[in-house]
């Protein structure tokens, strides 16, 4: 009984840190099945009004449109196979996630920071960068 007791509470306990731990991941689920489906369009409806983004090795402060327009220059040439998210955090409202893409034989690296308010969460900043 006491055991029951004691197993009943750490679960009391542990279920708002993995509740907590599942929805800083659930952010990515879309983001990533857009990215690996190269579809630039759904993809940045979940860019906010400003973002900074970097394709290979070209930087810029972008607004949406002009975001969307480099995603879709990005996917009319590199056509993705796959994406895998290969790590995901957060640290009070903001949260990344670092993972693969894959086009063909060819590997990049994906990092993604989104803000989550009470309207939602937006990509402030997405990274893609060839593997060398």
């Amino acid at each position: 009984m006491k055991y029951l007791k004691i197993v009943a509470l750490a679960a009391a306990l542990l279920l708002p840190v993995l509740g907590r731990a599942q929805e800083s991941y659930e952010a990515f689920l879309p983001i990533a099945k857009y990215l690996e489906l190269g579809d630039a369009d759904k993809l940045s409806a979940w860019f906010d009004d400003n973002l900074e983004i970097t394709v290979q090795d070209v930087t810029s402060d972008s607004s949406k449109n002009q975001a969307k327009q480099i995603m879709k220059r990005f996917f009319s040439t590199v056509h993705p196979t796959s994406f895998t998210i290969q790590h995901a955090a957060s640290k009070s409202n903001m949260k990344y996630a670092l993972g693969v893409l894959t086009a063909g034989s060819t590997n990049y690296n994906v990092t993604i920071f989104v803000n989550c308010a009470e309207d939602g969460c937006k990509i402030q900043q997405l990274k893609i960068e060839k593997v060398r």
